[in-house]
Formats: C-alpha cells, structure tokens, sequence
C-alpha cells in the first residue's frame, strides 16, 4: 500500500473519480520508496432541531478527518515491505475557543508484508474488517451526514467535538481503526480478507446486577472477515460483499459467564452507466450500536446479549463529467435482549433505540484535488412524528493532495 489507504479505498466508491490524490512520492537511493499524501477538509454545518431544539452554526470537520499520511516501501528477499502513518487532525474546537477541543488522532499505524502470489499481510491499527465496505461506500463519506441531535438547552450537535457521524449508526456500524493482523488474498475479481483483532470489552451495565456485566476478559482474539466479488461489463460493474464477526469474553477469571458476540453484513453496490445503486445491512448480537462494543450490548441481567439491526440504500446519479448528485436513506436499530430486559425498558426483544437519516447531496470535482460538497439532511431517534428530529444543512470543501 504505498498511497494513502483512505484515498484508494475512497476511490472504490463510484462518487470518485474525484478523490485522486496528488501526493508526493521520492525514491531513496537504498531502493525504498517514501510518499506523503492526504487531505484538508472544511465545513459549515447548519443544525435545527424540531420540538423546539436548539439552532446551531459550526465549522469544522466532515466525517473524514484531514489526513497527513506517510508511508515508505521496498523489496526485500522477493517480499514487497511497506511501513504507513496515518495522523487525523481536526479543525473543530467542540464549542470552545482556540485550540483547546481540536484533536490528532493516530488512526493508522500498519506494516504490510506482499508475496509473490499478490497476497499480504497487514498488522498494526488500520481500519476493521467487519462493516468497511458498508462505510467506504457511503456518499457522506466526502461530506458531513448526520451530526447527532442536540438536546433542547444544551447545544450540542453541529458544535459537537470530533467527525461528524455520516451513516454511522443510521445505517452501518462503524469498523473503527483498531489493532489487527489480516491476511489478505490477491486483489482481483474475488478477494478474501480474514484478520484476528485486539477484542473489545463490555462495560459495566446498569441494574442489581451491574458488576456481572462487565466482560473485561479477553483470553483470545476477535475474529473479523469479508469477501468481496468485483464484476465489469461494459460501463456496468459490480461488487458484492458479506462479511462476519466473531468474539468471546468473560466476566470473571475463572468460572462466571462467557458473552458471544456475533455479527454478520452484506451488501451490493451496482454501477449502471451514469446511475450507481448501493444497499447493505447488518445484524448483530452482543455488538451495541453506532461506534460498536461502546455501550449497551448486556441487558441488566448480566448473561443476556442484546440484537442490533439496520441498512441502509443509495442512489448516486453523474450529471455531468465532474458533478453527482445522490440520495440515500438509512436505520439503525437497537433490540433488547429475548430475555432479562425489565417491562420498563419496554420488555424483551423491543426496540430500544432507531436511528434513521435521510441524506441528499451535490458532490461536485472543482479540480482535480479539489471537491465542493452540499449536503442536506434529516436525522431522527425513535419512531414517530413526536420523535426528536433534527435538519442539518452543511457546504464545505474538500482538497486531496
């Protein structure tokens, strides 16, 4: 991988032709190669909530953090070698003055290790496995999507610290950029990718039986994989993917309960002429929801693992040589568990949380590193018109280099 791995899975999504990047590659006299790429991005993001929530005005970064990315590679011993350092800055300051709320994430720290046959192997922090096509097929991906609902009185939302959310957790659960070793097949019509991944933890849950819902031990990997199917014909092409999740942990070092967590996720994403159709959807157990293994994945029983659900569809439409425009609707939701829910929470197997958004958009190739976006959307928690909703409005650009 000797681009920057967000831009080249960017690419993959039939928004873009528009994400190539420039990027700055020199070659070392010892036969390694060193490149330097990303991006900058800003928005204005305009929020108003219904039920008499707050207005707010906010610029600051879309889903996509910016980007600095340095990578070196080299042959050695018929093995392709390859380093990459992915630094995520921000320019929000999360409702504050100064610096004081802008952040630098360390997202990507990797080796890669390429055989002969055009296989390899990753290991360090990279994006997951288990749900990445469901994200780097989404439009907002180049935009902003949802933000969150600010709370009547509080503010919040577009001023809200961090990336925006896109469709994460109104439609897909986020894969998040975590430490693994995944091997991957070589790129082609069909690839496979199967990883083992630093497993996650449930925190404490909530009820008389709290402390037995804390899963805080891990004695073995987590496993995560997906297979892809790439097909052309013409000006038509398609990808199909599925993908899996597995992990077991404790909550107590010897005797006590074991949680099983599982998900699994599909999707396909259809190029037809100037038209591109995507949808995909996921189901899970033990998993949580929106940023996944963050909170609420054990109902107050402490033994009983609480389902998740949602998908998402796509229409993107090139109306002209450098501008699409797209449409795309989407729900995530969250289900108690089948047993050990209280009638309070509304009783076994209810819906305890749904998310849904409705996103349209103009994403437009100003040059050829430059991208201006407009992106309107609605995003509401719960069902009904009493549901909390809110309208965000964001414009902004987007400069790859």
């Amino acid at each position: 991988m000797k681009r920057l791995t967000l831009l080249l899975l960017g690419l993959a999504l039939g928004v873009a032709s528009t994400a190539s990047a420039q990027g700055l590659t020199m070659q070392m006299s010892n036969g390694w190669s060193f490149s330097f790429s990303g991006n900058v991005n800003a928005f204005w993001v305009f929020t108003k909530g219904t039920n008499s929530g707050p207005t707010n005005s906010s610029v600051r970064t879309g889903l996509l953090p910016a980007f600095a990315t340095f990578s070196a590679s080299g042959k050695e011993a018929g093995l392709n070698l390859g380093v990459h350092f992915g630094f995520a800055p921000q320019i929000n300051n999360a409702g504050v003055h100064d610096q004081f709320g802008a952040q630098i994430d360390m997202r990507q720290v990797y080796l890669t290790i390429g055989f002969k046959d055009g296989s390899q192997i990753l290991a360090g922090r990279e994006l997951g496995v288990f749900s990445r096509q469901n994200i780097l097929n989404d439009m907002t991906l180049f935009g902003v999507g949802a933000v969150g609902i600010a709370a009547p009185g509080l503010g919040a939302g577009a001023q809200g610290g961090g990336t925006t959310l896109g469709r994460i957790g109104y439609g897909y659960l986020y894969p998040n950029f975590v430490p693994q070793v995944t091997y991957s097949t070589k790129p082609g019509q069909a690839q496979l990718s199967i990883g083992l991944f630093q497993p996650s933890i449930f925190g404490q849950g909530t009820g008389t039986n709290a402390a037995s819902a804390a899963y805080v031990f891990t004695s073995i990997p987590r496993v995560e994989a997906e297979v892809t199917y790439n097909q052309k014909s013409g000006r038509n092409s398609y990808l199909l993917w599925a993908g899996g999740l597995w992990q077991t942990t404790k909550n107590a070092v010897t005797g006590g309960n074991s949680a099983t967590s599982f998900g699994g996720t599909a999707g396909i994403k259809a190029g037809l002429s100037e038209l591109s159709i995507v949808v995909s959807g996921y189901i899970g157990t033990g998993l949580g929801t929106t940023l996944m293994f963050s909170g609420q994945e054990v109902a107050p029983s402490g033994t009983d693992l609480r389902k998740s659900d949602g998908g998402y569809a796509q229409l993107m439409y090139k109306v002209g040589p450098k501008t699409n425009l797209g449409a795309s609707w989407g729900f995530s939701r969250l289900k108690n568990a089948s047993a050990g829910e209280t009638a309070a929470s509304g009783g076994n197997n209810s819906v305890r949380t749904q998310w849904n958004l409705a996103t349209v958009g103009i994403y437009h190739q100003w040059t050829k590193s430059l991208k201006l976006v407009f992106e309107g959307s609605r995003e509401q928690e719960g069902i009904g018109a009493a549901a909390p909703a809110q309208v965000d409005i964001s414009g902004g650009f987007m400069l790859f280099y």
